[in-house]
């Protein structure tokens, strides 16, 4: 990953680096950024959204690297919550209207501080976290609003990889 020049104040590499080299934990938006984005419904109602296995790879590798990793999402779904078990995140906050109230009820109950999170997100629920947090990321096919404050963005697109890059970055800066 390198720094975003699409940023309002863009940071140098040495920055994002020394951004990522403190990461404790990464919190993650589910549409657009876990998924494409897109809401696949069956007639009868039913919510489909599709993952990536690279994605679930890498949060499985991070968290047996002591990178804890969360969920904060606008929406509520059973399937992020099967999904979400499976890969051991213990962290899922859904439904949340207000993510910046989320990100300070995790931090207050994990004890990790702003700086020592990152948080990745594609569009305008997302932005007064990305404002807040030590390291923040998006996706190409994000929102402009998301791309002109994150520090960073993936060269993967939300839901085809995006996740793991991000998770090999932050890994390969803590060592």
């Amino acid at each position: 990953m390198t720094p975003n020049f699409e940023r309002t104040h863009p940071i140098s590499i040495e920055d994002l680096e020394n951004r990522a080299s403190s990461i404790r934990m990464l919190l993650l938006d589910v549409d657009g950024i876990l998924t494409d984005g897109l809401l696949y419904l069956s007639n009868s109602g039913d919510e489909y959204k599709t993952f990536n296995t690279l994605d679930g790879q890498g949060i499985r590798i991070a968290i047996s690297k002591q990178l804890q990793i969360g969920i904060i999402t606008g929406r509520k779904s059973k399937i992020v919550s099967s999904r979400a078990a499976e890969l051991g995140i213990k962290i899922v906050k859904q439904g949340c209207l207000d993510k910046e109230s989320a990100l300070a009820d995790i931090s207050h109950e994990t004890g990790i501080p702003y700086a020592e999170i990152a948080y990745a997100g594609d569009d305008v629920p997302d932005l007064p976290v990305l404002k807040k947090v030590g390291l923040s990321i998006t996706v190409p096919n994000g929102h402009a609003s998301a791309k002109a404050v994150s520090h960073t963005i993936t060269s993967e697109s939300g839901g085809a990889g995006a996740v793991r890059e991000m998770i090999d970055f932050i890994l390969s800066k803590r060592e």
